[in-house]
């Protein structure tokens, strides 16, 4: 579904089936010699229908088009290659994410990431994703490598690239000074929290997303483009919620771990989630996955803060209070 929600800025919503997030707005700027598409749906033939409806609709000439893709997860650039193959000219990426995109959409490379993170999460799903995520793709995918203060400029519109990680570690966004217009990706949300998830033991990615929250807390926004859900008007009011959220997560995992130290797979069945009324063990697999990672983030960053200590048992991580 297509609508104008500023001049020459239109979003297509595009329907997930099946799927918790339930849509992802993908954004198309317009102008008489270039256009711009930010973020495209899931490698499905489903999304790829709603997506090519809307640039139809539009009459948006794909070889005056680029596409601009906020992070690698495969809602925002699982068609980045079918878009490519239709005539799409640059399609620009962060270099971190992009060579996750590379990386990890390759199927060998995605079975060895399931594998690794289900032996640390304590899951035995082979696949916890299934076929609504997309197809992953065989071929490298070119891309431009963008980061902090890169310009793309679209019509009347110059939009600076923001360096935002925390959701992905490669987490990218567009910021139009002049009109107030910030296209965030997954970095902030409405209504739902954005994940964040484990990246790795070297990291405090929460930390990291806490940063970045801070960041663009500073920035004078008038309307703040999403990658799910409603367009924000109130930036700052929605960032003071999602540090408040964060700061009862971490209060909620010291209080799961009061009486002995736990692996993931032992603390975030505790924790509250907001998925109807459904107890941990009917949850879908590929929700367990990203609320075992969240569960992860959480332990890590108390672990870097030096609230609780990690142990390594034969392959298994604990965390105990200190």
């Amino acid at each position: 579904m297509i609508a104008e929600v500023y001049p020459n800025i239109f979003k297509n919503e595009i329907v997930l089936p099946r799927n918790p997030l339930k849509a992802i707005n993908s954004y198309i700027i317009t102008s008489e010699n270039r256009n711009l598409i930010i973020d495209t749906g899931f490698n499905t033939a489903t999304c790829q229908a709603q997506l090519m409806s809307g640039l139809e609709e539009l009459t948006i000439a794909l070889n005056k088009t680029d596409l601009f893709i906020t992070h690698m997860h495969t809602d925002h650039s699982g068609l980045a290659p079918i878009l490519k193959k239709h005539g799409v000219q640059a399609i620009y990426f962060s270099q971190l994410d992009g060579d996750l995109f590379n990386n990890i959409s390759r199927k060998g490379n995605f079975v060895q990431t399931i594998q690794t993170h289900n032996k640390i999460y304590n899951l035995t799903s082979n696949n916890p994703f299934g076929k609504d995520f997309g197809d992953v793709q065989i071929e490298p995918l070119e891309f431009i490598p963008l980061s902090e203060g890169n310009e793309i400029v679209i019509g009347d519109y110059c939009f600076e690239v923001v360096d935002i990680p925390g959701h992905s570690p490669g987490h990218i966004g567009l910021y139009e000074r002049k009109h107030r217009l910030f296209f965030c990706g997954d970095h902030i949300l409405d209504e739902i929290t954005p994940n964040i998830s484990f990246w790795g033991f070297g990291q405090d990615i929460l930390a990291t997303y806490l940063n970045s929250l801070q960041k663009v807390y500073e920035y004078e926004i008038n309307y703040l483009f999403t990658g799910h859900r409603k367009v924000l008007r109130e930036h700052r009011k929605r960032i003071i919620e999602l540090f408040d959220h964060h700061e009862k997560r971490l209060k909620e995992v010291l209080t799961i771990l009061k009486d002995s130290a736990k692996t993931v797979g032992e603390v975030a069945p505790h924790m509250h989630w907001d998925i109807g009324n459904l107890r941990w063990d009917d949850f879908p697999n590929s929700q367990k996955w990203f609320a075992s990672g969240e569960a992860l983030s959480h332990l890590e960053h108390l672990f870097h803060t030096g609230l609780v200590g990690r142990s390594d048992r034969n392959g298994m991580f604990f965390y105990g209070i200190i």
